[in-house]
């Protein structure tokens, strides 16, 4: 992709999913959750109204263009600025791509507390895989991670989240995002096994922070910390989740990291800046900050407008 679509980005390597054409079906940052360790940003329009936010037409023209000359992907994933299933069309469009190019298989990332809503399991029964998030068992840390918005309640997402598995069978992997200090208690971890146990995943996938998220002050869980839980939640399928492991480069990816540290280099920048600048979704964005930052070539820091990011520009300075 040449950054000539407004709805899908990519295909970006994901450490989940392997290679991953993203479409993104809700405007910036449109969602019902506002979660702390969000690579995304705070969520600027938060709400539980589901609406054609952006033109199903719109979107499936483009996924007609794409696939006039496909990349090698291993999904087609519905994920982006937002909750995905805020979007009214979003059957549709999943109808489109099974009907039309049904050799592609499809995902979803979703925060999972829209899948009690009437006729949300129905419009879903078309996709290959399902990944939702459940980093809470107890409202008081479903708020302090997720702060939910409009009165959501934790119980009913998990209850959601066993009602949909019971019902569809669709395959899940569900990932529980790790962050000391917040939901990593043995009274929590508790609770959240046995809420899995209800829920009954294909695979649990733990998960922690990689970049700066929302509020700057988290830390990740460390790969031991990460593995003691895994062994915990035995004999639930449980892994942590790696780097991505793919063969080469993405085409492009070289040339835009020598763009991403040029600008740097000038002025620093948040994830948003960067995108609109060189003309690339804000996921795809985050993606390259991502591999830059383990690379010890750029470093955040916390500004007014959120979390900006700086290139390091002197040997020394990569051992801060």
């Amino acid at each position: 992709m040449k950054g000539r679509f407004a709805h899908l980005f990519g295909p970006v390597p994901s450490r989940r999913l392997g290679l991953s054409l993203g479409v993104d079906l809700v405007p910036y940052k449109t969602c019902t959750l506002d979660c702390v360790y969000c690579e995304v940003g705070a969520t600027t329009a938060p709400t539980l109204e589901i609406g054609e936010y952006i033109p199903t037409r719109e979107i499936i023209d483009e996924l007609d263009v794409y696939m006039q000359n496909p990349d090698r992907l291993d999904y087609i994933t519905f994920s982006g600025s937002g909750e995905p299933l805020l979007h009214s069309g979003f059957g549709n469009i999943l109808d489109h791509l099974k009907r039309h190019y049904p050799r592609f298989s499809t995902a979803l990332l979703t925060n999972a507390t829209l899948l009690t809503l009437p006729g949300v399991a129905e419009k879903l029964r078309g996709l290959d895989l399902v990944l939702p998030s459940l980093d809470a068992a107890s409202q008081e840390v479903f708020e302090r991670i997720n702060r939910p918005r409009h009165g959501i309640r934790i119980d009913s997402v998990i209850e959601g989240l066993r009602s949909f598995r019971a019902e569809t069978g669709i395959a899940m992997w569900l990932e529980l995002f790790v962050l000391p200090g917040y939901n990593d208690s043995p009274e929590e971890i508790q609770l959240l096994k046995q809420a899995l146990e209800t829920i009954g995943p294909d695979r649990v996938q733990l998960n922690t922070l990689d970049r700066p998220g929302v509020c700057s002050d988290l830390e990740p869980a460390s790969r031991e910390t990460l593995q003691q839980i895994a062994d915990f939640l035995s004999p639930l399928q449980c892994e942590v989740v790696g780097g991505f492991s793919g063969e080469g480069e993405l085409q492009g990816t070289s040339d835009r990291s020598q763009s991403i540290l040029q600008t740097l280099r000038r002025r620093p920048c948040t994830s948003r800046d960067l995108a609109e600048a060189l003309g690339v979704h804000l996921n795809e964005m985050n993606k390259q900050l991502r591999a830059l930052y383990e690379q010890s070539l750029i470093y955040p820091v916390q500004g007014e407008r959120g979390v900006f990011w700086k290139a390091r520009e002197r040997d020394e300075d990569r051992n801060d």
